[in-house]
């Protein structure tokens, strides 16, 4: 080792000059020598300096250096390294050494990253573990951010409960400093993802409390959706949970309440096995839930003892009352799409008011409109496609008429609280070159049938989108 030369690049780094620092520490090896001071304090630099994969292999000849040890700390530096550079799987491997690594002073670090490195190979289970586990390693100073990535993969997973209980869990070990209006947009999604509409809004009002923070326009969507289902049930509209468990073929003579699987049912809840993050026995998995109930009530901010054995219970636990509530966010209402069509094609057909099946911000024209290209007389409906989102979905029909012959719709739905209202109706015709046209604005014949003008096409569409960005975080070692 140069040791001048070493000497200089240590000072260079502190005083943030990397471009001399690299100069320095790489002339501070002679090749082929082996020196783990040295590459670890590069790689440091590289890291700096955005250059990974120079990183990701300083760590790597580090790691060469048997006798300087510090191996997790340079596994753990390595795999954000890679990551950074876009090679996911070699960065598993490289930070699944570094939890194993009994004597690393910071596994979760190394946990954290690794979950990380699961979410961009699409592996959303495993994260699911990596994200837990750095929650609960008592050396970590901010478990909520583990455990609100924690919440995204149960999100992902469509386990919205679950999801509830490790934001809500997020909510507890985030300091007063930190800005919580974001935990609390992710729960506001979590509970409308559950079917519970009145927490949501109650979530989705604290985060926007103070107007610092602004909603992405999935979960304004979703904020909006909560206040309207809300309102209807003030008014003394159907229950919400009702509603989904009867839509999802939850009735009075169901053989397991799903909202009671341990109870007088006496059916237990679903193998632990089926997650694949434990393996526990049923009876001990009860008996463990009553305890954490009473732990819950007494459980403070800091206590990790209290965090691992409820993150234990969270990650097992699934209840069919869950999965029903998901269904709001896939896209799904009850009634469903299908049934305002059918219902709204049955009302005009037989002549009677179809205001309740259409949107209440619709105009007098543009209800009067609808009306008009609705069939009249006996006729039959086949959904033919049905392109479903949270807030909106599209629905392609075909209408056998009375009179012989067939007309195809293009309905355009929007959200309504739990149910769907329809936004417009669009005729579709074939075009000359058998390719469909949509056609929005025609002509109405005395019979309730629908003539093209002049013979030319018109097309019209009725399109969402949306977009969700993610960041992330890369850190320059340790």
């Amino acid at each position: 080792m140069n040791q001048q030369a070493y000497e200089a690049g240590k000072n260079a780094y502190k005083q943030g000059d990397l471009a001399t620092a690299v100069a320095q520490l790489t002339a501070a090896k002679a090749p082929g020598e082996v020196s783990g001071a040295i590459d670890h304090l590069l790689g440091n630099c590289l890291m700096k300096l955005g250059r990974f994969t120079e990183a990701a292999n300083s760590y790597a000849d580090a790691l060469r250096d048997v006798n300087y040890g510090h191996s997790g700390a340079l596994a753990c530096n390595r795999g954000r390294a890679l990551i950074a550079a876009g090679k996911p799987q070699e960065a598993i491997a490289s930070l699944t050494l570094a939890v194993k690594d009994e004597d690393y002073a910071t596994p979760y670090k190394a946990y954290t990253a690794l979950g990380n490195a699961y979410m961009r190979v699409g592996n959303v289970r495993d994260a699911g573990v990596a994200y837990r586990n750095a929650a609960i390693d008592e050396k970590n100073p901010d478990p909520s951010s583990a455990l609100r990535s924690l919440g995204g993969c149960f999100m992902q997973m469509g386990r919205a409960v679950d999801a509830v209980e490790a934001y809500r869990t997020a909510l507890d070990f985030s300091s007063p400093q930190n800005s919580q209006n974001a935990i609390y947009g992710d729960l506001g999604l979590a509970y409308v993802a559950a079917n519970r509409m009145t927490e949501a809004v109650d979530a989705f009002n604290r985060a926007t409390a103070d107007g610092s923070y602004t909603l992405r326009p999935e979960a304004q969507a979703a904020y909006d959706a909560a206040k309207k289902a809300v309102s209807a049930i003030s008014d003394g509209g159907p229950s919400e949970t009702d509603a989904f468990l009867a839509a999802a073929g939850y009735g009075t003579g169901a053989a397991i309440d799903p909202l009671d699987p341990t109870g007088q049912t006496g059916e237990f809840m679903p193998s632990p096995e089926d997650t694949g993050f434990f393996s526990v026995k049923e009876e001990d998995l009860v008996a463990q839930d009553k305890k954490a109930r009473k732990e819950r009530k007494v459980r403070r901010k800091k206590s990790h003892r209290g965090l691992k054995v409820f993150l234990t219970i969270l990650i097992i636990l699934l209840i069919a009352a869950g999965a029903a509530g998901f269904a709001y966010y896939r896209g799904y209402g009850f009634p469903t799409q299908q049934s305002v069509v059918e219902d709204l094609f049955e009302a005009g057909a037989s002549g009677k008011d179809i205001s309740p099946y259409l949107e209440s911000g619709l105009s007098s024209d543009e209800r009067a409109q609808v009306r008009s290209l609705l069939p009249t007389g006996s006729s039959s409906v086949s959904i033919d496609g049905l392109d479903k989102s949270m807030s909106k979905s599209t629905a392609m029909v075909t209408v056998t008429l009375s009179a012989g012959g067939e007309q195809s719709y293009k309905i355009s739905l929007v959200r309504d609280g739990i149910s769907w209202k329809v936004k417009s109706v669009a005729p579709v015709y074939a075009s000359g070159d058998g390719k469909d046209a949509s056609v929005s604005d025609t002509s109405t014949s005395a019979s309730g049938t629908t003539a093209q003008n002049s013979g030319t096409d018109v097309s019209t569409s009725d399109a969402s989108a949306s977009e969700g960005a993610s960041t992330g975080t890369i850190s320059t070692g340790e």
